[in-house]
């Protein structure tokens, strides 16, 4: 949603304030957003695989939405998180086992939706689970597998946006390339009157003009939303990654799921008091 208001507020500022004391038709030159438009789609083809592309145009809606990761989803991933951990304290490692392997059938994992709802979260927490239950591994060979694959799953997440800022960044040159166009098209209309030549370098100019607008404007703000929406997509991990290494170090439920509340972001962290009430009301 802001992102649309601030499209609205660069379109003020800009097309806005010319309209004050410029005619809007002078910028209205189609051929020049055809190129512009074109040169994108194409830049943005060739420099990327079909794989990318997928999940570029996959992510681009979720530059509209708003944030899913906050206070209320955090306090349920810790409140699961405590729940399995406190049953595995009382009834063993194995009494977990059922609702590792099917955790849309399981009584604790279904109490959970707005976290059963993320797919990768899940996936993650199980697949750790299940290692835990095996007995194989260790504390520290299990941190340096999670890290490989929250590096993994960083990258991924990242990929999109580092798409968009590319294309956003490749848009100024475009749009020369654009204006040389009709430089090339005035200077082969020498012989014109000064108020068709007039016309037509404000023509060419209109595909710089475009191309920073563009570029700036509103490919730019999309790579930062989506830069955003990727870095918070990795805090979940971050708290599951602690709780879990802290229980297999012996730590009691409260205190590890205590580890995962401090890397939580502050403006989604729960307090202390907050976490506890409302454990103590799932528990009721």
């Amino acid at each position: 949603m802001l992102l649309i208001v601030g499209y609205v507020i660069v379109l003020l500022a800009s097309v806005g304030t010319y309209s004050l004391h410029g005619s809007l038709a002078a910028i209205w030159v189609p051929v020049e957003y055809m190129a512009i438009v074109g040169l994108l789609i194409g830049g943005f083809v060739a420099s990327n695989s079909g794989r990318s592309m997928r999940a570029t145009l996959k992510a681009l809606p979720s530059a509209l939405k708003g944030s899913r990761y906050n206070k209320a989803l955090y306090m349920e991933v810790l409140a699961l998180l405590y729940e399995i951990l406190a049953k595995v304290r009382k009834e063993g490692l194995m009494s977990i086992e059922n609702d590792v392997d099917n955790p849309e059938s399981s009584p604790i994992f279904s109490k959970y939706p707005s976290v059963m709802a993320d797919h990768h979260a899940i996936e993650f927490l199980t697949d750790y689970l299940r290692m835990m239950v095996g007995g194989n591994l260790n504390a520290f060979e299990i941190e340096n597998l999670m890290d490989m694959e929250i590096e993994t799953h960083h990258q991924e997440a990242h990929g999109p946006a580092h798409i968009v800022a590319k294309v956003g960044d490749a848009l100024p040159a475009f749009g020369i390339v654009v204006a040389v166009m009709g430089v090339v098209n005035v200077m082969g209309s020498v012989g014109e009157p000064p108020a068709v030549l007039g016309k037509m370098i404000g023509g060419a100019l209109v595909g710089t003009f475009l191309g920073i607008l563009l570029s700036y404007g509103f490919v730019q703000p999309i790579a930062g939303q989506l830069e955003q929406k990727a870095e918070e997509a990795g805090k979940i991990f971050q708290c599951m990654k602690v709780v879990l290494l802290a229980s297999m170090n012996g730590y009691a439920p409260q205190v590890a799921v205590e580890f995962g509340r401090k890397v939580l972001f502050s403006t989604d962290r729960p307090t202390f008091s907050e976490l506890e009430e409302d454990i103590k009301s799932r528990k009721g």
